[in-house]
Parts: structure tokens; sequence; C-alpha cells
């Protein structure tokens, strides 16, 4: 079993990709691309993100998040937005856990997240609450190392 479960939702930027997959090597976490992806798996700009590492990657390819929500049925699922109301830390991540994400420009479907609202959580941001002034978001890469290394955080601690 993995250490935990990254599902990125039609991922566009290869280089975001990239990155993930190359902490979700650190951590033992195993990647899941749900199509369709913005990119080619073979992109040039993928495997540089991901260095030399991307062969040895545990990443899973699905057809679709309907897909991947029908296999997860039963296990413990976060969905990541910004959307969201319970902060992520506030969550007990355990080993093999599914962590959702959305493409970049759009996040997780709106649909998904009225269907899972128990289980979605947001990353607090300053630019995050209404009238003010900053980022709507974090970069998809350094969203999901924010995750992972909390779930990884919590597992120390167990």
């Amino acid at each position: 079993m993995a250490e935990l479960n990254v599902v990125l939702h039609e991922p566009e930027i290869p280089s975001n990709t990239g990155n993930i997959g190359r902490t979700c090597l650190a951590t033992g976490a195993r990647l899941h691309l749900v199509k369709p992806l913005g990119f080619s798996i073979d992109d040039r700009q993928l495997r540089r993100a991901g260095l030399d590492y991307w062969q040895e990657l545990d990443v899973r390819l699905w057809e679709s998040l309907e897909e991947v929500l029908a296999a997860t049925a039963e296990e413990r699922r976060f969905f990541f937005t910004t959307k969201g109301r319970r902060p992520y830390y506030e969550a007990e991540y355990e080993r093999g856990d599914w962590l959702f994400f959305g493409r970049e420009t759009k996040g997780l479907p709106e649909r998904v997240l009225a269907e899972y609202a128990a289980d979605c959580v947001t990353i607090p941001m300053v630019g995050a609450a209404p009238g003010t002034q900053g980022a709507r978001s974090l970069n998809l890469s350094v969203a999901v190392g924010v995750a992972v290394f909390e779930a990884q955080r919590q597992f120390a601690t167990l």
C-alpha cells in the first residue's frame, strides 16, 4: 500500500505534474493522473521537472474522474479546494488515504465538491477571503506538497 494516493484531475501544466511526481517519489506516495491530460506523459518539460526520477515513480492513469471515484468509494478521501471551509491541517490523515486535486485553471468539478462536501478541505490563504487582495490559489505543486507533508507529519506522530 502506498503511503498516500495523490490524484490529479486533468492536470494541464507538465512542470507542475513533474514536480508533484518528484514529491510523490520522495514521500512514498502513488500518483494518479486522470485524463484528459494537458500534455503527453513523454513531454520533455514533465521529465525535466521530475528530473530522472519519472521512471521510478509509481504512477497510474485513469480514463475519468468517475472511474477513480467508483474505484475508491470505500476508501478515505479528501478533496482539496479553495472553496472549502475546513483547513487541511484539521483533517486526520491515515496511510493509504486519497488526496484529490483539481486542474490548475478550474479546480475540481463543482458537482464533486457538492457531493463530497464533508470530505473537502482547504489551504487557508490571506488572499482567498472576499474583499482582500492576494492570490486566489496556490500553485498546484505547492498545494500538493503542503498536503502530503502535513500527512507525513501526522504519520510521524502516530
